[in-house]
């Protein structure tokens, strides 16, 4: 049996994340520990199916609350961290970055210090145990109309969402490189799919399109992301932990590259379609698009290059954006109340 130390498992990734773990592994062979503050974006409901297994359990905490963190290593064998406990909102974090450097940086600090005492032995450190730092490709900045970020891309972050995350990477990256600490981290594009909190593009914009409200666009619009469904998120988080070697970073991207204002069109052409016949909805369409000032330091274009997991673990997305995207909207309309 492993068992996961899940930080920030009632988040969007971190319950997508538990969901895929109990659907690829028998309950005998796994126990999961979700430890999450339940902040605003936290919500235990993601994960109602599975609160009554007896292979999890559900502790709340802060990632900077070091006697809590000792106490968990203490009471249970872990052998994998995967930290998915960060404030992640850019907007958020320019009206508040204070928030973001306590958990985003001194948080990760805490996790690593606590698992190196309690997985250190005489020569380094125990067989099987690692620490897995779940990044952003926003950490690497803004690239031009070509191009495509790599591993060895320098960090050039600009954002203070986006400059905790890089030095919460480079915290990781020098546990490794001082004491040989067991960790990876990844490091992924924009995710959508179930349980998203509606404050990021592709929810807010399908609550916002069947609650009759306007979509609000950045800019031109024209800022390009590139877009991973979650459940493919997934599976290439637990390929790197299972099979990744210690200290390796890798990119994890869904080679769907689009323009915001291509992403809300699309969606209202699939929530006409989804809910045709039903006068409530007829309100959907593009007139609802309104466009606002841009974002303050908002980079123009992210794209990923996912070779290396590719090749070295034989990783790649199996979900075509339009796929991922409609039963993302299905999903939101199932949930909408």
């Amino acid at each position: 049996m492993k068992t996961y130390l899940i930080t920030g498992g009632a988040g969007f990734i971190g319950s997508n994340y538990i969901h895929y773990l109990y659907e690829k592994y028998p309950q005998e062979e796994i126990q999961v520990i979700n430890y999450d503050l339940l902040t605003y974006a936290g919500n235990l409901e993601n994960l109602k199916e599975i609160q009554s297994y007896p292979s999890y359990e559900f502790i709340q905490g802060d990632v900077c609350d070091r006697q809590k963190v000792k106490t968990l290593f203490e009471t249970n064998n872990i052998d994998y961290v995967v930290n998915f406990a960060a404030e992640s909102h850019v907007d958020r974090s320019i009206e508040n970055p204070s928030v973001f450097i306590q958990t985003n940086i001194l948080g990760t600090q805490t996790l690593l210090d606590v698992a190196k005492k309690h997985w250190e032995i005489e020569n380094g450190f125990k067989k099987g145990k690692k620490f897995l730092q779940i990044s952003t490709d926003e950490v690497y900045g803004s690239l031009g109309p070509e191009g495509y970020f790599s591993e060895r891309t320098p960090i050039s972050p600009h954002s203070p969402y986006s400059a905790s995350k890089a030095s919460a990477d480079l915290i990781v990256q020098s546990y490794f490189d001082t004491f040989g600490f067991p960790m990876n981290i990844t490091r992924c594009s924009n995710n959508y799919g179930p349980y998203q909190f509606p404050e990021k593009l592709i929810p807010l914009m399908i609550l916002n399109a069947l609650d009759n409200k306007a979509l609000p666009i950045y800019g031109d619009g024209k800022n390009i992301r590139d877009w991973l469904y979650v459940k493919d998120h997934c599976s290439g988080i637990e390929k790197v932990l299972r099979d990744a070697k210690v200290g390796e970073v890798y990119n994890i991207g869904g080679h769907n590259e689009m323009q915001n204002k291509d992403i809300v069109e699309l969606i209202i052409e699939i929530l006409q379609e989804e809910l045709e016949g039903q006068p409530k909805f007829n309100h959907i369409n593009h007139s609802l698009i309104t466009y606002i000032e841009d974002r303050k330091g908002h980079d123009r274009r992210y794209a990923i290059d996912a070779s290396k997991i590719q090749k070295d673990l034989g990783w790649s997305p199996k979900t075509s954006f339009e796929i991922g995207l409609r039963s993302t909207i299905e999903w939101y309309i199932n949930n909408h109340s």
